[in-house]
This record gives C-alpha cells, structure tokens and sequence, in this order.
C-alpha cells in the first residue's frame, strides 16, 4: 500500500512509497482504512527531532477512516464502523486513569517504539504509534473511536488531535471565565481552537497574535476580536487590558521565548495555559521572587486536559450547534502525494490545517 515516510530524523521530506505494509494485526487490534488525515505541526516536530520519535516512520496522528478488520476479544467495534485515530487512548487501570485524569495515561504511548509498518528494507514506525499517512494502519481498540455518521471523515481527524487541544486548553485547563480577557500567542490550528474555545467560554476580548498575516485575518473570523503581530502585544495590552495584563494567556507555540513573553503578558494573579509541544532542551526559567510574588497559574495542558472521548463529543455537539467552526479550520485539501508541498506550506504558516485525502 501506499505511505509517506521519514527515513531519517532531521530531513525535511518525506517519500511516497508503495511497498509499505501494515503489521501487528492480533487479538485486541483494529485495521483502518485511513480516509483523511490532518497534517499538524507535531508532525513537523516529530521530523526535525523536536519530539522523540524513532525512524524510519510514516508520520500522522490525526486520522479517521473506516475498520476493514477487527482481531479476536474486539466487542466493542465491527468492520465497516466509521472511526477516528485516538493517539493517546486511556487504558483504564493505570493511577491516571483511576484519579480520573484520562489523558495522561501513557499506556497508548507504550507502543510507539512497535513498529506498525514493514518494508523490504525493514521495519517502519508510525508517529506516536499510529501514523496516519498511510492507507491503512493497525491500531490497539482503543485508538479507534466511532463517529456518527453526518461527522465527514476530514473534520474527525482534526478533532483527532488539534481541535480537542484547542478547544481543551480553553475549557478544560484553564477554564476561562466569560467577560475575561485572553491572548493567544500562536494562531495555527490549535490557536484557532483555542480561541473558539475562549469564545465559547463567553470571554469578552480575545487577542490573536501571530506574525502571519493570513493567520492574523483567520483569527478575526473564528472569534478573535482582533489579532496582532508580536510586536504589537504590548500596545494590545495596553489598550485591553489597561496595562495590568491578559487574564489568559495561551502559548502555543511551543518555545520557551514566546512563553516567557506569555508570562509577562499575563495579569498577576492570572493563568499562562502553555499548549504547544516543545523540545526538552528548552528550558522556560522565571525567577523565585516573581513566582511567588505575581502567583500567576501556570497551566501545561495535554491534549486539551480532559477525557478525550467526552471532548470528542463535546467537539461534536458544538459543531453540530453552528458554535464553533470546523470546516473553516481545513485551508488546504490534498491528495498523498502532494504532501511534500503540504508541509512547506505549513513550515511557512500558510495554512492552518491540510487535509490529506488518502
């Protein structure tokens, strides 16, 4: 079957192969035929080295598609269910799962260093032991999530990942409070997310900021009340908020710079809610006096810290409501092998989100 694949950490292309197999098929396994795929920016990560990812691997996380097969003790699913790829399913047992905080179970993330795929040459990864750039993939049960059927297959794999991030980082973590102010540093499709979020949140200003022009116009349509290059924070803030600064705060973009900005933006007293996935090299420092002294909360939030599966529907019923725009995420659709001019596009952040039609 056809896959794009990373051979190699570090290159910034990925090669569409036809000779790419899907493996690990077994009791407790589903088989998906992948009909869309997002393209996200931790795929990017992932290549450069950014987040640890063994290769060769066939990249993609935010999937959905239909089951072609289910293995032995799968009850819960049947051949031709629609689905999306869930990349952190929840086991139930572990100490996370017990306290209720779902979506730091790491049981999923135990099967990443399995290879999914093979070739002639090898074994082949899948990113965050799924890899959705592909026309099939075996997954474990529980990372295949159905949908209903009026949910498009290229709206389910957003929701998949970029959209439940977005989307729960506003009303999970930091639970913003309606008439609040926030700033969202970082409009890609998370920070698109996160601002409908803070939308329906009922905040009463909502700064976008993002050096992208095009990134700048889209926010303004998704619900910011205005949007701002970098270097036009700090008036923003003076003019919003008075000077005191932002009651939230969103980082997403993953760099200890713009997270010290966003700290310094935010209001004492108030929540830095840090989204985006970063390196472990790069170290955000503040000083003991300034933590205690401004008790600003910060807020890591993974994968929009909540049950995922109620977030799923959460996305859903809010879609379906006309409350938040999912169509309008997708600024790109293309086929596999255009995937190469896909990433540029996004390295470039002239998209928000591709889908890639498998």
């Amino acid at each position: 079957m056809r896959a794009a694949v990373l051979h190699e950490i570090g290159q910034d292309k990925l090669e569409v192969l036809d000779d790419v197999e899907a493996v690990g098929f077994g009791p407790g396994k589903v088989k998906i035929r992948v009909r869309a795929t997002g393209l996200c920016h931790s795929d990017l990560s992932a290549m450069s080295g950014v987040l640890p990812q063994p290769a060769p691997f066939v990249p993609g996380h935010e999937g959905a598609g239909e089951v072609v097969d289910v293995g032995d003790g799968v009850t819960t699913l049947s051949r031709g269910d629609r689905v999306l790829v869930c990349w952190l399913p929840a086991c139930g047992a572990c100490p996370s799962c017990r306290r209720g905080q779902t979506h730091l179970c790491l049981a999923g993330l135990m099967n990443a260093g399995t290879p999914n795929f093979k070739r002639p040459g090898g074994d082949v990864f899948g990113f965050a032991g799924t890899g959705t750039f592909t026309e099939e993939v075996v997954v474990d049960a529980g990372c295949a999530v159905p949908i209903p059927d009026d949910l498009p297959y290229e709206i389910a794999a957003l929701i998949g990942c970029g959209v439940t991030t977005g989307l729960g980082a506003a009303i999970n973590t930091a639970r913003v409070e309606a008439g609040s102010s926030v700033a969202v540093i970082g409009c890609g499709g998370v920070g698109i997310s996160a601002i409908q979020g803070a939308r329906v949140q009922g905040a009463a200003q909502i700064v976008a900021v993002d050096p992208v022009a095009s990134r700048r116009e889209s926010a303004l349509r998704f619900g910011a009340t205005e949007a701002v290059s970098p270097d036009g924070l700090a008036d923003a803030r003076q003019r919003v908020t008075a000077g005191e600064g932002f009651d939230y705060v969103f980082e997403v973009v993953g760099r200890s710079a713009t997270a010290r900005t966003a700290y310094e933006t935010t209001r004492r007293g108030g929540t830095l809610c840090v989204v985006g996935a970063g390196a472990m090299d790069d170290f955000f420092q503040l000083n003991m006096f300034e933590l205690f002294f401004d008790e600003k909360r910060i807020l890591p939030s993974m994968y929009g810290g909540g049950d995922v599966l109620r977030s799923y529907e959460r996305a859903i019923a809010l879609w379906r409501a006309g409350r938040i725009d999912l169509e309008g995420l997708i600024t790109h659709r293309v086929r596999l092998e255009g995937i190469n001019d896909a990433l540029d596009q996004m390295r470039t952040g002239e998209a928000l989100r591709t889908c890639i039609e498998i």
